[in-house]
Order: C-alpha cells, then structure tokens, then sequence
C-alpha cells in the first residue's frame, strides 16, 4: 500500500487503518489483502467523506470481499461485536479493518475475537 497509509497489524492476517477511499482498494488489493471491513459510518467525517457504496464498488472491481460493520467510536454494542465475530469467521485472510483512525477497528476486533477465546 501506499506510504501514506499507516497499516497496524492488530493480528496474524488482519490489519487497521484510517479511513480508505475508494483509489486506495487497487492498492490494497496489490499489497495482497482479501478483504476488507469497513467500521466507519457513512457521513460521520461530513459530505467529503466517500460512503460505504463507493467504497464497495471500488473494492469488488478489484476482486476484494467487503463487509460495511459501521459502529460508533466510544461504545460497540454486544450485537455488533457478535457480528463482527461472525464476519471473522467468513471473510478471507488477509483482511483490512478501517475507520477514521484504526482505533475503533481495533477495539472491535479484540472484543469480538475474545468471544471465540
């Protein structure tokens, strides 16, 4: 990927990052990733911000599975943690989580990944 995007590696084949645009999908793509989870909600950065449709479509053209989990930045409901943890389970490795920061990625990622510990 690009050296403008900060990847944190969050587990063995799963990686957080601040917000993606939809240009960034080819090169996600190109660094080898399967997939991709997007935690932000549409319009939570104001118009500017690409919404989860752009988003999407830029990923599938090419070839990536997408999953639209958006969740708020504070709290993560149990509901959406089981979610998150059931798309772990089906979305190929290896997978690139986002939201504004990485941070909330994260935090929805350990939560659901300590429901299966």
């Amino acid at each position: 990927m690009s050296n403008q995007v900060t990847l944190q590696p969050i587990a063995e084949g799963v990686y957080a990052a601040p917000q993606l645009t939809p240009d960034a999908m080819a090169a996600a793509a190109e660094a080898g990733f399967k997939a991709i989870m997007n935690n932000r909600p549409d319009m939570e950065g104001g118009p500017d911000q690409p919404t989860s449709a752009q988003i999407e479509a830029a990923a599938q053209a090419v070839g990536l599975s997408y999953a639209y989990l958006p969740v708020q930045g504070g709290y993560q409901s149990p509901e959406q943690i089981a979610q998150c943890a059931a798309l772990l389970k089906t979305l190929p490795r290896p997978l690139l989580m986002f939201c504004r920061s990485g941070a909330r990625s994260t935090s929805l990622y350990m939560q659901a990944a300590s429901l299966d510990a």
